[in-house]
C-alpha cells in the first residue's frame, strides 16, 4: 500500500516515495526552550511521532532529525531576569520538554541538535550564501536577500512582489529590501556571542535549521514537518537559503504541517497567555488520553481542546481497557500484527479520526470474539494497531490503577471498599433508593463504579 501526503508546497496529496528507499529522511522543527511547553506544543510532536512510527514500519531505515532551538531573544531574556547563563534556561527547559513527550508516548528521534553546538556549519552555509551572491554585509549583520532567489514565496504561495509592497514602513534602514531576513547579528556583553567573519555576534533562527538539516540528512530531504505557523516565514526563508546554499532546486521534497490546537475560539499560545502545560495536564489526566485527544482530529486541521473532549476521550480509553481487563488471560504472540483498515486509514495522509474509529472497531470486536484463537487473533490486531499509533500500550491493571502510587489513604480504601459492599449487598436486595444512596456518597469520594457480569468494579477519577 502506497503512502499518500498532503504536500504544502503543490497543495494536493502525493504519493510519498523517498530519494533513497532504503534511509527516508525526515527533518521537524522543535521547541524554542524557554519555558515549559504547554499542550500545543505537543501536537506536531505527536502527529509527526505517528509518522515516524509509520515510515519505521514501511522503510528499512528512517532517520528522524528534531532540533532544539537554544539561543534565542526569548531565552536571552530570561536569563537576563533570573541571572543565570543562557545555557541554563535552555538546557533546563528542553530537559523538560524530552521529559513530557516522552510521558506522551512521543519516541525520541534519531538525531537531536541543539543550535549552539553547530555554530560552524551556521557560519560556513553563511559564508557560502554571500561568495554566491544570495546575502550581504550590513552594519555588522548579514542578511539574504530575498530577491536573489526567484522561487522565493513558493512554498507559501505567496509573490514576492505583493510581499514587498505589503512589507511595514518601518524597516531596519540596512536592510537592501524590507523583506531581506537575518543570517547573523551582532552581540554586545549582554548576550551570548560567537566569533565569525562579520564580528562578534549570533545566528537568526532560519539558518540554524537549514544548517543543522543539511549536516545530517544533506542538500534535500523527504520529508519536513512542522506547524502550519512556522511556513511563514520560517520554512519559507529555510527553503531559500537552503536551495541557494546548495544549489539545488529542491530542498524538501515533502513538506507536511499540522494545524493548530484552539482553546476556544482563539489558538493556544504563549505570546496569548492561554497555554495549558503538559506538565501540569498530566498530573489532572492519564497522558495517554492527552495523546489520543491530539490524535482525534485530521493533523492538518485545526484541533479544540477542552476539559468536555478530553473526558469524552478518558470514557472511551476506559471501555477499550475494560475490554483488554476481560481479556487479560487472552495470550498474544509477541509479533503484533496491524489492522489492514488501520493501517490503510493512516496511509491516507495520516487519517487519525478513521484509525481511531477502527480502534473502537477492533475493541468491540474483541469483546464480542468467541473461542481462544479467535480472541487471540482479535486482542492482538487491537494491541498491534494500538502500538502503531503510540496507545493501549500500558496493563488495564495500570490503567485502572487506585490514582496515583503511595497517594491513597488506607483507612480512605477500606471505607470505599465498605461502601462498594454495601452496595452490592442493597442491590442484591433490590433496595434501590439505598443503592442509589450510596452510589452518590462513592461519587462525591471522587469514586467511579462499573457494574459488570463479574461484579462491580471501582476506581479513583482520573479528573
Amino acid at each position: 500500500m502506497t503512502l499518500v501526503l498532503h504536500n504544502t508546497k503543490s497543495g494536493r496529496k502525493e504519493p510519498f516515495e523517498p530519494l533513497d528507499p532504503q534511509n527516508v529522511t525526515m527533518y521537524v522543527c522543535g521547541p524554542t526552550v524557554y519555558n515549559p511547553p504547554h499542550i500545543g506544543n505537543a501536537r506536531p510532536a505527536v502527529v509527526f511521532d505517528l509518522l515516524y512510527r509509520v515510515l519505521k514500519k514501511a522503510y528499512p531505515r528512517v532517520t528522524y532529525a528534531r532540533n532544539i532551538t537554544d539561543i534565542d531573544d526569548k531565552i536571552n531574556k530570561q536569563a537576563q531576569e533570573q541571572g543565570v547563563p543562557f545555557y541554563e534556561v535552555s538546557s533546563k527547559y528542553a530537559k523538560i520538554y524530552n521529559e513530557d513527550l516522552a510521558a506522551l508516548g512521543v519516541l525520541s528521534p534519531d538525531i537531536e541538535p541543539y543550535a549552539t553546538r553547530h555554530i560552524p556549519q551556521i557560519i560556513t552555509m553563511i559564508g557560502e550564501l554571500i561568495a554566491k551572491g544570495h546575502a550581504y554585509e550590513a552594519e555588522g549583520h548579514v542578511l539574504f536577500d530575498v530577491t536573489s532567489y526567484p522561487k522565493y514565496g513558493s512554498l507559501s504561495h505567496r509573490r514576492l512582489e505583493d510581499m514587498l509592497e505589503g512589507a511595514r514602513v518601518e524597516v531596519a534602514p540596512y536592510k537592501k529590501n524590507p523583506g531581506d531576513f537575518v543570517l547573523w547579528k551582532p552581540s554586545d556583553d549582554t548576550v551570548p556571542g560567537w566569533d565569525s567573519p562579520w564580528g562578534y555576534g549570533r545566528p537568526g533562527w532560519h539558518i540554524e535549521c537549514s544548517a543543522m538539516c543539511r549536516e545530517y540528512l544533506g542538500d534535500t530531504i523527504d520529508i519536513h514537518g512542522g506547524g502550519r505557523d512556522l511556513i511563514f516565514p520560517h520554512h519559507e526563508n529555510e527553503c531559500a537559503q537552503s536551495c541557494c546554499a546548495s544549489g539545488q532546486d529542491t530542498f524538501a521534497r515533502f513538506w507536511l504541517h499540522n494545524g493548530m490546537l484552539n482553546l476556544g475560539q482563539q489558538k493556544m499560545s504563549k505570546s496569548l497567555g492561554n497555554v495549558l502545560q503538559i506538565r501540569e495536564l498530566i498530573k489532572q489526566y492519564p497522558a495517554e488520553a492527552l495523546r489520543w485527544l491530539l490524535l482525534s482530529g485530521h493533523y492538518r486541521q485545526s484541533l479544540e481542546w477542552s476539559e468536555d473532549n478530553l473526558k469524552k476521550t478518558i470514557r472511551t480509553l476506559d471501555r477499550i481497557y475494560a475490554t483488554l481487563r476481560d481479556n487479560q488471560d487472552v495470550p498474544v504472540g509477541n509479533d503484533l500484527p496491524v489492522d489492514e483498515k488501520v493501517w490503510q486509514a493512516l496511509n491516507d495522509d495520516l487519517n487519525t479520526p478513521i484509525a481511531l474509529a477502527e480502534i473502537n472497531r477492533l475493541a468491540k470486536n474483541l469483546a464480542k470474539a468467541e473461542g481462544p484463537e479467535a480472541k487471540s487473533r482479535a486482542k492482538a490486531l487491537l494491541l498491534g494497531s494500538g502500538q502503531l499509533l503510540g496507545v493501549l500500550q500500558q496493563s488495564p491493571d495500570d490503567w485502572f490503577a487506585l490514582g496515583q502510587p503511595g497517594q491513597q489513604d488506607e483507612d480512605l480504601v477500606q471505607e470505599v471498599e465498605a461502601l462498594v459492599a454495601a452496595r452490592d449487598k442493597a442491590r442484591a436486595e433490590k433496595q434501590w433508593a439505598e443503592s442509589d444512596r450510596l452510589r452518590d456518597k462513592l461519587q462525591a469520594l471522587g469514586v467511579m463504579i462499573e457494574d459488570s457480569p463479574e461484579g462491580t468494579r471501582w476506581r479513583w477519577k482520573k479528573s
